[in-house]
């Protein structure tokens, strides 16, 4: 089912095509963190990244929760946005010689998919909350609050450390 197919007629057709794309989102997140988990060279940056994995896999269970709410199966549909997130990643990090280098464009990369889930999130909160699934909405909203954090920690290390480091 494709965002702009007549195979979404409702607004509740639209809801449940974006909570698969947001958990096929995080099932892949969980799959690209150890990678730069691993590449990471910053202390603070090491344990933000481990402690986000952590979140991320409660983000799934949270997720498959809302689609037992919902009456649906927990499955994923492709993601193209955070499928090109994670491979322009992948291809930036793998450019970079210099690991202090790295390490701001580990950030940067991290803060993508960041930005892709607030955004996601944000919007579900709001169908959930029209279409009268308010027990949905406060798990996603859980979930929004600790990306908004993982975003935040994020800028604060890259303003605190690395990007002065990367500098030189």
């Amino acid at each position: 089912m494709g965002l702009f197919t007549k195979d979404i007629k409702s607004m509740n057709d639209l809801f449940l095509h974006v909570l698969q794309d947001i958990i096929y989102a995080e099932k892949q997140i969980v799959t690209a963190l150890p990678d730069m988990i691993d590449k990471a060279t910053n202390r603070e940056l090491t344990a933000a990244l481990q402690n986000h994995l952590g979140e991320t896999q409660k983000h799934v269970q949270r997720l498959e929760q809302a689609f037992e709410l919902i009456g649906e199966s927990p499955k994923g549909t492709a993601c193209p946005a955070i499928d090109g997130i994670i491979k322009e990643a992948n291809e930036i990090a793998g450019d970079i010689a210099e690991k202090k280098v790295l390490d701001a464009a580990l950030i940067t990369a991290a803060q993508a998919v960041e930005h892709y889930e607030i955004t996601r999130y944000g919007t579900l909160i709001a169908w959930a909350e029209e279409i009268g699934n308010s027990a949905v909405a406060k798990l996603l909203t859980t979930t929004l609050n600790e990306e908004k954090a993982a975003d935040k920690k994020l800028t604060t290390i890259a303003e605190r450390k690395v990007n002065r480091k990367a500098v030189g």
